[in-house]
Parts: C-alpha cells; sequence; structure tokens
C-alpha cells in the first residue's frame, strides 16, 4: 500500500517521542505510565472529544449490523427455537475477551487498541500482524457492507445501481470522518438511535403475533445450540471499536472500559429479544430455510403489515450504514497507530491542520474500500474477517495475561478462558471452512514479508517493546 502514500519526512516526531521516556504514576491501585497518546496528545495530536455515549454508541455501531439481519436466519437453522439461548452463550464467550480488552484500556488507552498492547507486551511483530490483520479484514468487510447497505437501497428504490451507491457511500463516509471525529461521532449517535429504535419495534410489534407453538420443540441442550452459538459470536464482533479510537475518549481510562462493556451488554439485550420474536412468529424452519436475505423482514411479513415490513427494511439500511461508518473510521485510526511507531510510512500519522484527523489514513481507506466495491463477488475475500477477528482477539487474551500490575481488575482465569475460546473457534473455522485458514495464512505471510523486509531485526521477534 505504501507505493500508493507519499513518503513524507516526520523525523521531528519520531525524535520527540524518543525523548519521552515512561513516567510511573499511581492511580487506584495500578501502577500505570504515561501512555503514548497523553505524550501525543500534549504535542498537538489526537484530541479527546469524544463522551461515554459517543463511545458507547462506536462499538454498537460496529457490532449491530447486517448480521443481525442475516446471521440469525443461519444460527435457527442449527439451534431451532432455542436461538436466544445460543445467543446468550455467544455473548458470554465474547465477554471473556471484552473484559481482556477493558483490563488493556484501564492500564493505558492507546489509539490502535490490541496493536499497541501485542506490540508492548508480546512482541513488535505480534503487534504488526494484530494490525495488518485488523486493517486487511476490516476494510474487505467495509466494503461488503457498503454492498449490503447498496443491496438494501436497491431493494426500496430499483432506481439506484448496487454497485455505484456502495462507491459514492464509502466516499461520503470518508469525507466525514476527514472533517472531524466529533462530526462522526454524533452521525453515528443518530445511526445508533435510529436503528435500535427499529430493532425495538420490531420486538414490541412482532410481540403481538407471537404463535406459543413455535416454540415447542424447545431444547437448550442440543449440539445445535452451540454450533449456531459459533455462527453468532462474529455478530458480536465490533464490541471493542471504542479501544481503537481511545486516545480520542474523555477520560478513557473509565469510559473506554465501560463503553466496551455498555455496548456489549445493550447488543446482547437486543440480539436475545430479536431472536426469540423472530422466532416466535414464524418458528426456526421458517426463519433458517425461507432463504431471504433478511429473515427479519421474513419474520415480521407473519404480522401482515406492509409498513412494518418497510420499516424493517429500512433498519437494515441504517444498521449497514453505520457499521460502514465505524470502519472507516476505526481503519484510518489503526493505520495512524501502526505509522505512529513506524511500522507503516509516517505520512499516515500526519494529523490535518484544521479538522486535526489523520487524514492520509482516512482517504486511503476511503477510497481503497470504495474501489473493492467494484468488485460484485467477495465472498471468498471477506473469510479473511472471520480468521483475523480470532486471531486479534487471542492476541489481546494472551496480552492482558501477561499484564503486569499492581492490582489486577479481573483473575488471569478471564483471558486465559477468553484465549482459549479465540483459539477453539480457530480450530472449529479450520475443519469447517478451510478456506478462511487459507486467505488467512496468505495475509499473514504478505504482513509477515513486508515486517521483516521494513524490520530486518531479529529483536522485533520476540522482544516486547515497552515504549
Amino acid at each position: 500500500m505504501d507505493q500508493l502514500i507519499p513518503m513524507l519526512k516526520f523525523e521531528h516526531y519520531m525524535s520527540s517521542m524518543s525523548k519521552n521516556r515512561a513516567i510511573k504514576m499511581p492511580l487506584s491501585g495500578f501502577v500505570f505510565s504515561k501512555s503514548l497518546g497523553e505524550q501525543d496528545s500534549r504535542r498537538g495530536g489526537l484530541k479527546p472529544t469524544l463522551g461515554l455515549w459517543d463511545a458507547t454508541a462506536i462499538s454498537i455501531g460496529a457490532v449491530i449490523g447486517a448480521g443481525i439481519y442475516v446471521v440469525i436466519g443461519i444460527a435457527a437453522d442449527y439451534a431451532g427455537s432455542a436461538l436466544a439461548i445460543s445467543m446468550i452463550i455467544a455473548a458470554i464467550a465474547s465477554t471473556l475477551t471484552a473484559l481482556s480488552f477493558c483490563e488493556l484500556a484501564a492500564w493505558q488507552p492507546l489509539e490502535g487498541s490490541v496493536y499497541e498492547y501485542a506490540s508492548r507486551l508480546i512482541s513488535p511483530f505480534a503487534g504488526f500482524l494484530a494490525g495488518w490483520l485488523w486493517i486487511v479484514s476490516n476494510i474487505f468487510a467495509g466494503a461488503a457492507v457498503a454492498l449490503g447497505f447498496a443491496s438494501y437501497l436497491h431493494a426500496l428504490f430499483p432506481i439506484f445501481p448496487p454497485n455505484w451507491t456502495a462507491m459514492i457511500i464509502c466516499l461520503l463516509f470518508t469525507l466525514l470522518n476527514f472533517i472531524g471525529v466529533r462530526e462522526s461521532a454524533l452521525f453515528n449517535n443518530i445511526l445508533v438511535a435510529a436503528k435500535i429504535a427499529i430493532l425495538v419495534f420490531f420486538v414490541a410489534y412482532g410481540a403481538l403475533y407471537i404463535k406459543p407453538l413455535n416454540f415447542a420443540d424447545f431444547n437448550p441442550f442440543q449440539v445445535g445450540v452451540f454450533s449456531a452459538a459459533f455462527y453468532i459470536f462474529f455478530a458480536y464482533s465490533g464490541f471493542a471499536r471504542a479501544a481503537v479510537v481511545a486516545e480520542e475518549v474523555k477520560d478513557a481510562r473509565r469510559n473506554v472500559p465501560r463503553a466496551i462493556l455498555l455496548s456489549l451488554l445493550i447488543s446482547t439485550i437486543i440480539y436475545v429479544f430479536v431472536g426469540l420474536v423472530a422466532v416466535g412468529l414464524v418458528g426456526a424452519p421458517r426463519l433458517a430455510g425461507s432463504g431471504s436475505s433478511s429473515p427479519l423482514t421474513e419474520a415480521i411479513s407473519a404480522s401482515g403489515s406492509t409498513a412494518a415490513i418497510y420499516t424493517i427494511s429500512a433498519g437494515g439500511l441504517i444498521a449497514t450504514a453505520s457499521v460502514l461508518l465505524t470502519s472507516i473510521l476505526g481503519v484510518s485510526r489503526m493505520m495512524y497507530a501502526m505509522a505512529r511507531r513506524g511500522d507503516l510510512p509516517q505520512s499516515l500519522a500526519k494529523l490535518h491542520n484544521a479538522y486535526n484527523t489523520p487524514y492520509y489514513s482516512i482517504w486511503i481507506t476511503g477510497i481503497v474500500t470504495a474501489i473493492l466495491t467494484l468488485f460484485s463477488d467477495l465472498a471468498r475475500v471477506v473469510a479473511i474477517s472471520n480468521f483475523a477477528f480470532l486471531f486479534y482477539h487471542t492476541l489481546a487474551n494472551i496480552a492482558a495475561l501477561k499484564l503486569r500490575v499492581a492490582k489486577r481488575s479481573y483473575p488471569r482465569a478471564v483471558p486465559a478462558l477468553g484465549a482459549a475460546t479465540c483459539i477453539t473457534f480457530l480450530l472449529i473455522t479450520l475443519l469447517t471452512k478451510p478456506e478462511t485458514w487459507i486467505i488467512g495464512a496468505a495475509a499473514l505471510a504478505i504482513g509477515s514479508a513486508y515486517h521483516i523486509l521494513r524490520n530486518p531485526s531479529t529483536d522485533s521477534l520476540f522482544t516486547p517493546n515497552s515504549k
């Protein structure tokens, strides 16, 4: 990607970083150091402008997207009428990793999240691979989400061609991110409030038409419940998005962990009630076998209300828009964090004088995502998202396990179980979707080659970088 980027000088920034050593300071029983982000803020870097709700909404925006509109049908095929139990199991599995992110964010809230933590606590090489896969997977996922948005819009208004619509929405959201994180967050807050309101409408209105007989075969102990939980697990994948923009959150050591847990709690409540009502409306077999790209639309059709069907379809449109917006935001901040350490061209860490945003990172993210939407078949390429998600969440748990502080927020068993869960799911993915591993391994190989060529010293492969 660095062929696309003009190589700008950034020696003053790097030299100033080397002069700012970590300063130990006690806080609530922990031994913290002045974070790289706090030092960067004092030198005119990223500014903390986001409150608790903004950070929570960013994570909710990344979680509640097209997944709930699609994966619920896939999961219903395995879990049957016990779909809600699968959602709770997946939420518990996600919570283990979420607590690891909370532990790390409370230690040092850093832009780049798992990239920074893996670099500091495991090794720079591990951190690079986490950041690299995060960028690649989220760019492709963003393109897929943009196409999902275009498909929903085309279904409502056939006049709009899907591919060009997807490209235009990518560029519009890129422009919004360029103007400022506060403006992006405000717009995302509106989208999140709207899509939650629509899902609450689905639950409240759909509950009036529930048929108890659809739960007659309820069996929470069948193997299919756990198979469904595996698929639903990926629908929670955006809960740690707030950690990626940690340096732009006010009182980040308190608010980022709270935002992560709040987003996971709110998403779980919505998922469980949506699952219960969807099954109650049409039954698990129809939900799974309708062949509809939107099982929720299929479910609400049982009410016989055309207005309700259009409302839920609009919800899919809003949900995908919110995920795309936070995807561009997250990828650009990951690029910024990696460029700041020198793992990517340092021009990507340059901030715009007027908007104080990493504008090279933002525009490259948006333009590449927009170009990818011109390819109609991204299914195999997007398979990297599942692999990458499990890979960097495994590293986050390992980093939390290695964290040494005066007093831990959670016992070491939490990140240990989180890592074990992610590794187990990786093995399941190998058995059920081997193409995911092939694509993931190819991405790792490309990233490894780039890192080794850029950093030939073997120290970066094994020695944690504490700065």
